[in-house]
């Protein structure tokens, strides 16, 4: 058995969003898929192996090391008009981030293992799988030559921007979303993906959208996430309830603990496919470019990342990014002819 990498204040076993789950009682097929993806929430394996099996995998302090700040580190624009444009792509030449990833010889990356379609572990496999999970292993592969060079640490919503800051992660890939606020602490790549806010409630709900029908009930957000900005800004006369993951609101909403949840489109899609007794409602009300994030200071990271996706989208409908679409997004969110367009700010 390979050891496991886990988030401080974790423990191995099952947590209690599983156990509630699994005492819950909903259609089978439902229960297993929650319950497959709720259980793994304590832990991570290391892609392709790591150090001994006498406990969890941890990288060196080095590893850990906040990145000094780089000539480029102010480049952020002052005034925010345009959020998703990023620095241009490059990767002819190892900046002082890439050269910290080959030194290391592994790709620190900061995911999601409970977003079904997204980042979540297979229950037919056992394997960490997904839309984001392909892109980080893309990433891996231009700067280290093999996409297994990766140790994915699972951190919660609340948590990715901090994790970047303190160097603790080369990288977050986890539908995190590109903001005016958020360009001011971390540095993106440009858009990979553009989803929306919508509302997921249990079918024969009085709520309609996001709107009015949401007085008097009580609605469930990530902390952390655009969701809770927005229900805060507009709360319709509802009440807000937070919790530290996106799949933490699935399961209040089937417990009945909330009456609706506010999430991203693109990731509560793969929700109600999970679970055929809630539906999205209403219309998406936001736009929500997602993107990989990563240290202010690491701009040669940003160009290379960059460059990894420049190739990611070519090819039209056979690019790598058409593949993953239609392998784990399609089925769930229809009608998506191609990744949105690149903005460059330089």
């Amino acid at each position: 058995m390979r050891p496991v990498l886990r988030e401080e204040g974790e423990t191995v076993g099952e947590t209690r969003t599983a156990r509630r789950l699994r005492m819950r009682s909903r259609p089978a097929a439902v229960a297993a898929a929650a319950c497959a993806l709720a259980a793994v929430a304590a832990a991570l394996l290391p892609a392709g192996g790591g150090p001994g099996q006498d406990g969890p995998a941890r990288p060196s302090p080095a590893a850990h090391a906040a990145p000094a700040p780089g000539p480029e580190a102010a480049a952020a624009p002052a005034q925010c008009t345009d959020p998703e444009a990023s620095l241009r792509p490059a990767g002819e030449t190892d900046g002082p981030a890439v050269r910290r990833i080959k030194a290391r010889g592994r790709l620190i990356a900061g995911v999601d293992q409970n977003s079904y379609r997204w980042g979540y572990r297979n229950p037919a496999d056992g394997e960490l799988s997904g839309f984001d999970i392909d892109l980080v292993r893309a990433i891996a592969k231009d700067i280290l030559g093999d996409p297994e060079k990766v140790t994915f640490l699972a951190i919660p919503t609340s948590r990715r921007i901090p994790a970047l800051q303190t160097g603790k992660v080369d990288i977050v890939a986890r539908t995190m979303t590109i903001t005016c606020d958020r360009i001011r602490q971390v540095a993106f790549s440009t858009a990979y993906f553009e989803s929306g806010q919508q509302v997921m409630v249990p079918k024969g709900s009085p709520v309609t959208a996001f709107d009015d029908s949401l007085k008097g009930k009580k609605v469930c957000t990530a902390e952390g996430s655009t969701a809770e900005l927005k229900v805060r800004e507009e709360p319709h006369g509802s009440s807000l309830l937070t919790v530290p993951n996106h799949l933490d609101c699935l399961v209040r909403l089937q417990l009945g603990e909330v009456d609706a949840v506010v999430n991203d489109r693109a990731l509560a899609a793969g929700q109600a496919a999970q679970d055929p007794s809630v539906q999205l409602v209403g219309k998406p009300f936001t736009t929500e470019p997602y993107g990989v994030a990563m240290n202010l200071s690491d701009t040669d990271l940003v160009r290379r990342v960059n460059k990894v996706l420049e190739d990611y989208r070519s090819g039209g409908a056979t690019s790598l990014w058409m593949k993953a679409y239609e392998r784990w997004l399609a089925s769930d969110l229809k009608g998506i002819n191609g990744p949105p367009a690149p903005e460059y700010r330089d």
